[in-house]
């Protein structure tokens, strides 16, 4: 009888159609579906595009069996998931920056709605046999960008930097035998050489490019330390002499600013702007390396060449800084799978991730990357090769000061320096101002 029954159960398990045997339930087989673990991510879809998300997403997919990724990726990212997230209906895992003008990531750290990801930076990368901190270049998770409470724990995880500074055609300069400025005062005598030719020394796209240029400044006038103590508010440190000297500097640079450049800096008329550099009508502008992309298909001056380089020196043999502007990824405290969305912030230092990023011009902050880079990226990242130094940080967190914003004082501000409707002066006292309403709302 039991050889009967063994027989039996033998061809039933070859045409799985019976549901127990011998006297033992079997269990209901789950389907795919159901073995599936959903990992929901959103990602802001900018210069670099949404290609590279979705080979990302694959390519952890097949690193993570029963693992989907569902990809959202828009070019107004905020716009998408903000409305879910006030249903509940949150992401887990953001890939979305701060400085944006919805500030969605600024209002997740001021309502302490991130997770803590210090214990991302101890895993190893899937795939290799190193720590996420070991791959990381050292010092980009020791800024107020990535632990933005002082409290040292990381809750925004670093990802795509690139440093920042002034670009130029390279060629003009070839062509008129000018050599690009180490100090401030080769850059107000270059300024006077370029206007006597019809040439603004300077330009800008947007009043908000000059944060990185800001941060770059301010240490170069005070050093980390000083620069440290303005994005934490400290009192009095706006109405420095260092504060002063910087205010002053751009008050000058205004006066070499090309006359078209408040007109259209705004996010409509912005690579107008940029343009006046294509066509030899200014010489410098502030931007970051995504810049050469954005403009890639622009018109431009005969033999145009990019070219690159930091803020000058204060004086001759000071240091000289290149702000470096990185991106953010981060995880909800809502995530409903925050193990599996720290396991994929840990694959984005990946190389076979890096290198799905580069070829889109997107950098890791991860060791050795300019290994896998060529052409302009190469020169670009090589900017700290020379000596200049790197400017990292932002203003810390605050509580939320109804009518106060640093950026539009700071920075908004430039474009009424430039045209004249107000004084560096009065700048700085505003500065000042807001400086002591953020200081008293420190978290």
């Amino acid at each position: 009888m039991k050889k009967v029954v063994a027989l039996f159960c033998a061809l039933a398990l070859m045409t799985t159609s019976l549901a127990g045997c011998a006297g033992n339930e079997s269990k209901p087989t789950e389907s795919k579906n159901e073995e599936q673990k959903v990992l929901k991510v959103a990602a802001l879809e900018s210069a670099y595009g949404a290609d590279m998300w979705k080979q990302v997403a694959e390519a952890f997919e097949k690193k993570n069996p029963g693992v989907k990724v569902e990809l959202t990726t828009d070019k107004n990212i905020e716009d998408v998931i903000s409305p879910k997230m006030k249903a509940g209906d949150y992401p887990d895992v953001v890939h979305l920056g701060t400085g944006r003008k919805l500030a969605l990531t600024e209002t997740m750290i001021k309502e302490k709605g991130l997770e803590d990801l210090t214990d991302v930076l101890s895993m190893k990368v899937p795939g290799e046999d190193v720590t996420v901190k070991d791959k990381l270049v050292p010092g980009f998770t020791d800024t107020l960008a990535t632990n933005p409470y002082s409290d040292g724990k990381t809750y925004l995880a670093p990802m795509f930097y690139g440093p920042c500074g002034l670009f130029y055609n390279a060629s003009l300069f070839e062509q008129k035998g000018w050599e690009v400025p180490k100090t401030w005062d080769e850059m107000w005598k270059l300024g006077d050489k370029a206007k006597a030719e019809g040439i603004s020394l300077f330009t800008y796209p947007t009043t908000g490019y000059f944060d990185a240029f800001f941060y770059a400044l301010l240490t170069e006038i005070g050093g980390p330390d000083f620069f440290n103590s303005a994005m934490t508010y400290k009192e009095g440190i706006w109405k420095t002499p260092e504060a002063t000297k910087a205010f002053e500097l751009v008050g000058k640079l205004a006066k070499y600013t090309h006359s078209t450049t408040v007109a259209n800096a705004n996010d409509e008329n912005y690579k107008k702007n940029q343009q006046l550099v294509l066509d030899n009508k200014a010489l410098f502008m502030p931007n970051g390396t995504w810049v050469t992309g954005e403009m890639k298909d622009a018109p431009r001056a005969k033999d145009f060449k990019w070219g690159f380089t930091s803020l000058p020196a204060i004086k001759d043999g000071g240091d000289r800084y290149s702000y470096t502007f990185f991106e953010q990824m981060w995880v909800p405290t809502e995530a409903k799978n925050k193990d599996l969305a720290k396991n994929f912030i840990a694959y984005m230092y990946s190389d076979e991730a890096a290198e799905i990023f580069s070829k889109a011009g997107a950098i890791q902050p991860i060791k050795d990357v300019s290994s896998i880079l060529e052409g302009e990226n190469k020169m670009f990242y090589s900017i700290y090769n020379d000596g200049t130094k790197a400017s990292m940080g932002v203003f810390a967190a605050t509580e939320p000061v109804e009518g106060v914003s640093m950026p539009d004082t700071l920075f908004g501000t430039v474009n009424s320096i430039v045209s004249g409707d107000k004084t560096v002066e009065q700048w700085q006292n505003a500065v000042s101002e807001v400086s002591d309403k953020l200081r008293g709302a420190l978290k």
